[in-house]
């Protein structure tokens, strides 16, 4: 680095550093001093009471069902995005005519927000949903999945892979295009069919780009709250509240500030930590192929 660009790279770093600091830093740092007291968010006073705060999230039913949910729901999207977005990819990679209106079209479900998104698969739900199940003859479909208990938590799963399989799309499709023609030539000549050419050599090429889009997509959907909120609100009957959603609620508006600040720095551990064992899995899994 030159001396004399030093100065220009600072200028363009700090401000974004500072305003880091200002608005992430500080009040992760504030969150992790009110978990070990007992205010609620309102009163003028509180007193530290220690680790009492974490010892009850472990004792709490409800936090123990949105945990429940999220990472049932987490595990399903992850893996129905990556294999939806993985064969997309391989669509999208072949000689298809109006490749790149495909690409456009396939990506513009990432460009809108989770919560528009989410906003208009609740009016659809609510509106088409069991005009559509009637036409097609599926009587016992002829409710809104949304105000069912067994259907709700699969709605969201629907409106997740709708929305996020486009960036996973792309990622693959990156991996893609880094594989030789030569290889695949060769492996025809070898007389491999489509199959074999899939496990022998496409996926064993794009192994670190199915790595970072497992890590991404686990740890991005346990972080669920977008289309929880806007598509049922956690429930009926609470079944669809994530971990997120309830920190949200219950922290701002159920007079449970510090409780919920221990809530969330556990559930920050928890996220760092399985995506951590994820990634060194799945490395170690790319070094056998």
């Amino acid at each position: 680095m030159k001396k004399n660009n030093l100065g220009i790279y600072l200028l363009l770093v700090l401000p974004a550093t500072i305003l880091f600091f200002i608005f992430h830093t500080i009040p992760a740092v504030m969150g992790i001093f009110y978990s070990f007291t007992d205010w609620n968010g309102l009163k003028p006073t509180y007193k530290m009471v220690g680790f009492i705060n974490y010892l009850n999230v472990f004792k709490d039913k409800d936090v123990l069902d949105a945990y429940l949910f999220t990472f049932k729901f987490a595990i399903l999207t992850t893996v129905i995005v990556n294999v939806v977005s993985l064969c997309i990819a391989l669509a999208l990679n072949s000689n298809i005519k109006l490749k790149n209106f495909f690409k456009g079209l396939y990506f513009m479900p990432y460009i809108l927000s989770m919560l528009i998104v989410a906003y208009i698969f609740n009016y659809f739900f609510a509106n088409f949903w069991i005009d559509i199940m009637g036409y097609l003859g599926i009587e016992k479909w002829m409710v809104n999945p949304l105000g069912n208990e067994k259907g709700a938590w699969l709605a969201i799963v629907f409106v997740t892979v709708w929305q996020s399989a486009a960036f996973n799309t792309v990622l693959y499709l990156a991996g893609l295009q880094t594989i030789s023609e030569d290889l695949y030539e060769a492996s025809a000549l070898d007389g491999a069919n489509k199959w074999k050419e899939f496990w022998g050599i496409t996926f064993p090429m794009i192994a670190p780009f199915f790595t970072i889009n497992m890590v991404l997509s686990l740890k991005g959907f346990l972080q669920v709250f977008d289309q929880v909120l806007a598509l049922t609100g956690g429930g009926p009957f609470g079944v669809t509240r994530s971990i997120a959603l309830l920190i949200y609620k219950n922290g701002f508006s159920g007079n449970e500030f510090a409780y919920q600040s221990a809530n969330a720095v556990i559930y920050f551990v928890v996220i760092v930590a399985i995506s951590l064992i994820q990634l060194r899995y799945l490395q170690k899994r790319e070094m056998n192929l």
